[in-house]
């Protein structure tokens, strides 16, 4: 029993060492070579924080793009997925209804041109981001909300596309909302 016991004591303490110690450090450190130190990215507005660059809104109010939908309900303390498979018929009835309300709120547009961003969460359930195609297909409605020309609010589109550093390239919600609020304000 002591051959085993020894051991097993041993490798509990360095585990323990391992994940309770080093690897928090580390993320910590890894977390201050961030933007906002780990702490997050605020974007303000008038002296008020409006929201995080990082951290999914809800925008559904006609004037406004479309955030991707959230499996947590945009509540950022209890991110997840929904866990539900392509093929589950729950799933598939939430992402149908998706679909079946932004056609209606974006007449003239195919479900086949409605990017899968639009109507399935994301893994965290708060991914800020669309990618271009997720924005620009919400051009007509939100000009017409705002009675705005569409080639404006499409180039205002184009000028706020990031592009990816690993990735696609993508539009930050918030910050495309903000500034259409600061394009309709001029």
């Amino acid at each position: 029993m002591k051959t085993q016991l020894l051991p097993a004591l041993r490798l509990t303490l360095a585990l323990m060492v391992l994940c309770c110690v080093l690897y928090p450090a580390l993320i910590t450190a890894a977390a201050q070579l961030a933007p906002g130190h780990g702490a997050g990215v605020q974007i303000s507005r008038n002296g008020r924080v409006v929201g995080f660059a990082n951290v999914g809104q809800k925008f559904d109010k006609p004037g406004y793009f479309n955030s991707r939908p959230s499996a947590a309900d945009y509540h950022a303390d209890a991110s997840s997925g929904s866990n539900k498979g392509p093929s589950n018929p729950e799933y598939l009835a939430v992402v149908k209804a998706r679909l079946d309300t932004f056609l209606l709120q974006n007449p003239g547009v195919k479900a086949a041109d409605v990017p899968a961003e639009l109507v399935t969460a994301s893994g965290s359930g708060l991914d800020p981001h669309l990618s271009p195609a997720g924005a620009l297909v919400q051009v007509p409605r939100v000009a017409r909300a705002r009675q705005l020309d569409e080639a404006r609010v499409r180039t205002l589109v184009q000028q706020q596309t990031e592009t990816g550093l690993l990735g696609p390239d993508h539009v930050n919600v918030l910050k495309l909302n903000l500034a259409l609020d600061a394009l309709a304000a001029r």
